[in-house]
């Protein structure tokens, strides 16, 4: 297991738990800590046994309360667009096409490329004192990491706009009601709910798993057909030892024992 400055990363059998540790910095993102979440996703996506993520901020103030201002407060236009797309494709993207299900536990303030970050997770749980919103306009940028088009997605045009040019953050609850978090728990049963969670995916065919993933993103993928997809996907899951395992578990009346192959 590779050693981290910026986050912390423990498993605990099937589920591992990646924290964005800056307190200091109330989790704030920058090139480190992102190079940082890049590699424990590619360790979590080389470990068999792992099956789920959950990712949060370590304290009770925030998520991640945004991106790390200092790092680019000079940038020129060029190098502004090089920011955007090594934050998409390093994280963002990848984080979204992740194989393996991401459950953001969001415990506080998720504002800007914190809001960004957990838009890119695949469910999103919060606890009540929570905050989101993406303020970039307040500073004269754009959301740069995902945040226009996975907002848009996620609560509708309408609603995407207000939050962004207005620069406001929402409640947990308001969150709640937009779509935008799937449930709203207290802070103390944040993280028990999300492992909760995770067990019960846990307990599923990662083949499958993975190939559904695939499936629901192409349905935002304008290069693609999603239904198309469904189709070759729904024909793979076919080939696998996990749906021979599932099959057989459901004939002979017992509990399947699914190994992702």
């Amino acid at each position: 297991m590779a050693t981290y400055q910026n986050i912390l990363y423990t498993l605990d059998v099937s589920i591992a738990t990646i924290t964005i540790n800056r307190p200091d910095k109330l989790n704030a993102l920058n090139r480190a800590t992102l190079a940082e979440l890049r590699s424990a996703l590619e360790e979590v996506e080389k470990n068999r046994v792992v099956r789920v993520v959950i990712l949060t901020g370590s304290g009770n103030k925030a998520f991640v309360a945004g991106a790390d201002i200092s790092e680019f407060s000079s940038f020129e236009k060029n190098q502004g667009s090089e920011l955007a797309q090594k934050g998409h494709e390093s994280v963002m993207d990848y984080l979204q096409n992740f194989n393996k299900p991401v459950i953001a536990a969001i415990n506080g303030y998720a504002l800007g490329g914190g809001l960004e970050l957990a838009m890119a997770a695949h469910i999103r749980i919060a606890s009540d004192n929570a905050k989101m919103g993406l303020p970039e306009v307040s500073l004269g940028v754009i959301p740069g990491y995902g945040g226009t088009q996975r907002l848009s997605q996620l609560i509708g045009k309408g609603r995407a706009l207000e939050m962004i040019v207005s620069a406001q953050a929402i409640s947990a609850s308001q969150a709640l009601a937009y779509g935008l978090v799937n449930h709203v728990v207290s802070q103390e049963n944040l993280l028990e709910t999300c492992v909760g969670l995770a067990q019960k995916i846990a307990s599923n065919s990662p083949k499958a798993i993975g190939k559904a993933i695939e499936a629901v993103n192409a349905c935002f993928d304008f290069s693609k057909n999603g239904f198309d997809e469904e189709i070759r996907l729904f024909g793979e899951c076919f080939g696998t030892e996990d749906f021979k395992e599932g099959m057989a578990a459901f004939m002979g009346k017992r509990k399947a024992d699914f190994k992702g192959k």
